[in-house]
């Protein structure tokens, strides 16, 4: 089937950055004096030590990455080419996986491409929807590596439960918080963070899951306005999007905040259906949702926890199938972030895989 292909904007504002560097594992998010900032070299050799290593999470906020689906299994090289252009021709510093590969010792291969272009990880145990206990195995696997490789410590930011366990029912929140308690635990001597990749009414749904909220160590969420039963176009998002965030502002516990699977889709399918007959999924809306996110950058950034860093979703069509093509132009806009400008080029981008289930309840 044809693939669609975004012609994507994103513009984030710049704000000077004026931290002083603590004595610990993250530093000043300067040009060149921490991971993974836009301007950092990486050394030669591995690090004896994650001091003075990560960027501050105050300095990362807007965008900061693409979602970036591993269903396919991706050979290390096509890692390394995706991961090339995510950071050079898109200046990126992160990416999250979404979805799961289970060829025995693939986030070995993440980890070496994530290395070879300065890339950090927001590593998945994916559960996927099937209500099965698969996502043990997939989680030893991804410890094993963590523990393995010298190197994940130095790319792999944080550990995700995901996606949206709470939302789709796979464990109760108890038991979600204790296998939280219990990585952080397991990953504790890698000084490697964990969370889970939620929606607020997965939170919100089940009494507010505060037992989460408190283990974990940042809130990954998923932002999905073109959902709400209150959706219209993308220009009119910001009201639910602010409903969501003050959500998490107010149970969050002051923790970091991100946006990671996150964006409004151009095309709907038989499992990405809007719950509001006003919604409209059209590539204007698509890049319209990413400016308005800009125009709120300010704000964003201030918000408490470090300000709001946010994903898009997600980095290829190729990554998900059935969506008709369009003609893009070639298009180029002044991109900025961390002080550095550059060129954002035509970027392939894609609506949400699923959502199958409906979420007219949201916002109800």
């Amino acid at each position: 089937m044809p693939l669609s292909t975004l012609l994507f904007t994103i513009l984030i504002c710049i704000v000077p950055l004026a931290l002083s560097a603590p004595a610990t594992s993250v530093v000043e998010n300067t040009s060149t004096s921490c991971f993974p900032a836009l301007y950092f070299k990486t050394p030669s050799n591995i690090p004896s030590s994650l001091n003075n290593w990560w960027c501050k999470p105050e300095t990362e906020y807007a965008f900061v990455g693409f979602s970036y689906e591993v269903t396919a299994c991706q050979s290390r090289a096509q890692l390394n080419q995706d991961f090339y252009d995510i950071r050079h021709r898109f200046q990126s510093r992160y990416i999250r996986l979404y979805g799961a590969c289970d060829r025995e010792d693939f986030y070995d291969d993440v980890i070496e491409a994530a290395w070879n272009n300065t890339l950090g990880v927001h590593a998945l145990v994916w559960f996927g929807f099937n209500l099965d206990d698969v996502w043990i195995g997939r989680r030893d696997a991804l410890f094993k590596s963590l523990h393995s490789n010298p190197k994940a410590p130095f790319v792999t930011r944080v550990v995700q439960f995901g996606s949206e366990p709470l939302f789709d029912g796979v464990l109760p929140h108890d038991q979600l918080a204790e296998q939280v308690i219990l990585a952080k635990a397991n990953l504790s001597s890698l000084h490697i963070n964990v969370t889970v990749s939620e929606l607020a009414y997965g939170f919100q749904e089940r009494g507010g899951a505060q037992d989460v909220l408190d283990a974990i160590d940042s809130i990954n969420i998923h932002m999905l306005p073109f959902f709400s039963s209150s959706a219209s176009t993308a220009n009119n998002s910001w009201p639910l999007v602010l409903n969501d965030l003050n959500w998490f502002i107010q149970h969050g516990n002051g923790k970091k905040m991100y946006f990671d699977e996150n964006g409004w889709p151009s095309v709907t399918s038989p499992s990405v259906q809007p719950n509001s007959p006003l919604a409209v999924a059209d590539v204007p809306n698509e890049q319209e949702y990413y400016v308005v996110l800009d125009q709120h950058c300010e704000f964003l950034k201030e918000v408490i926890g470090g300000g709001v860093a946010w994903f898009a979703h997600i980095y290829s069509d190729d990554m998900e199938p059935g969506y008709v093509s369009s003609s893009p132009e070639e298009h180029a806009c002044t991109m900025t972030n961390n002080h550095h400008a550059f060129a954002v080029t035509p970027l392939v981008f894609q609506p949400f895989d699923r959502l199958a289930h409906a979420l007219v309840e949201r916002y109800a």
